[in-house]
């Protein structure tokens, strides 16, 4: 036994201001148990000490707990509905000058092809994205824009070939036209305010890690953030269930208007 579990989320919430009790315990739990025993560790109270004192230590644990899968594309049908409808239902609404946050960006793959699906439309100059994570570590990593081929693997080769740069075999990285379009920043989706005006927000298999609790919040937090008319774009596993009662009405699958 590791200790209480109770008292390790009071001292992770002091040390990071992570509230772990708004994720999944079993899911989270088990995470955390195997990276702590991973390092021949035997107690969350030394852990603990461990992250305050180790900041390799401390970085890995963060890195881990944000649990950061990404790719460019992801699910390639969700991304023809945002060309195909999404964009321009915004485009006859708002203009082509559309306020658009990537949450809970990860790596930056979401962001970035956000902006290239965009530039068949809009010119470079005239895109801005605020993109955003928990992870310090995925930002910087996102700002750098290097990615192994396999991240790229469903995004279409047309933007391949225009955006990117391979470095090596299985290296590429983004042209830094792409990079400038897109404001990263550091932002916490259960604690931080959420930027306001949106025509769009993508935040995509992510809130399936969060308690129902948590999740119901941050939609209203999203319903907020969005103008009247714009559209919050989920992952594939985040259907809601009362999209009515959180303020929105369906669009398309995975795409929520705000009423």
């Amino acid at each position: 036994m590791l200790g209480s579990y109770e008292a390790f989320k009071d001292s992770i919430y002091d040390l990071a201001t992570i509230d772990l009790s708004s994720y999944k315990e079993r899911q989270m739990k088990r995470r955390i148990d195997s990276l702590i025993n991973r390092h021949g560790i035997k107690s969350y109270k030394d852990y603990v000490e461990r992250l305050r004192t180790d900041k390799l230590i401390y970085n890995e644990f963060i890195n881990y707990i944000t649990i950061n899968v990404s790719e460019f594309y992801r699910n390639p049908d969700q991304w023809k509905v945002l060309e195909e409808d999404a964009f321009p239902f915004l485009f006859s609404n708002f203009g082509e000058e559309l306020k658009i946050w990537s949450a809970a960006c990860s790596t930056g793959d979401e962001p970035y092809s956000i902006v290239m699906l965009l530039s068949k439309y809009i010119p470079l100059n005239k895109i801005k994205i605020i993109a955003t994570d928990i992870d310090r570590l995925v930002i910087e990593k996102a700002k750098i824009g290097i990615y192994d081929e396999k991240s790229l693997k469903s995004l279409p080769k047309e933007y391949v070939d225009k955006y990117f740069t391979k470095l090596d075999h299985k290296t590429y990285q983004i042209d830094d036209k792409v990079k400038a379009c897109v404001e990263f920043r550091h932002h916490d989706l259960l604690k931080d305010s959420y930027p306001s005006d949106c025509h769009l927000i993508v935040c995509r298999n992510v809130l399936i890690y969060f308690t129902d609790e948590a999740k119901n919040n941050i939609y209203l937090g999203f319903q907020n953030a969005l103008k009247k008319d714009g559209i919050l774009f989920v992952g594939n596993t985040e259907q809601m269930l009362w999209a009515s009662d959180l303020g929105y009405r369906i669009f398309k699958s995975f795409f929520y208007i705000k009423s």
